[in-house]
């Protein structure tokens, strides 16, 4: 089936409700809306229990090769970068097709200064999950006892 875009003879300078839609390839309307194909950065669910921070990343067709987490001055920064080639060719050499793209984001957070043990940082993908677990410190704070003044 093939779809045609039509004038609207009445109002012609009122665009369709489908002119965006239909003034487009399927296939490019597909690609430009899922993230793999698309430079989107991916969303983060920030998560603070007693013992520790935890980022979970969405990140669905990567590999845990793709990223690049790193802790420097107390930031945390993760990054990717994926490339993609697809070359075919019939044995005949009649059809030929080759597509690539490129993919990469970049999110930075701040990590609270003396509440996280760094040596202890984790990181773990699975199913299109990225989670980093940032652990506390076990730091304990006392208050001293103190006599208090009756006025």
């Amino acid at each position: 089936m093939t779809l045609i875009k039509r004038k609207n003879k009445l109002f012609p300078q009122t665009p369709s409700l489908f002119d965006d839609f239909l003034g487009r390839d399927l296939s490019d309307w597909l690609t430009t809306n899922f993230p793999e194909r698309n430079s989107s950065v991916p969303a983060v669910n920030i998560k603070e229990t007693d013992r520790e921070f935890t980022l979970e990343m969405a990140a669905p067709g990567m590999d845990k090769k793709d990223f690049n987490i790193e802790l420097e001055d107390n930031v945390l920064t993760i990054g990717s970068e994926k490339k993609n080639e697809i070359e075919e060719s019939d044995k005949k050499g009649n059809y030929f097709r080759k597509e690539f793209n490129y993919h990469s984001f970049q999110r930075s957070f701040s990590v609270p200064e003396n509440l996280v043990d760094v040596d202890k940082i984790q990181a773990n993908y699975k199913n299109g999950l990225l989670i980093i677990k940032l652990p506390k410190l076990d730091v304990k704070i006392t208050n001293p006892s103190r006599q208090i003044k009756i006025n």
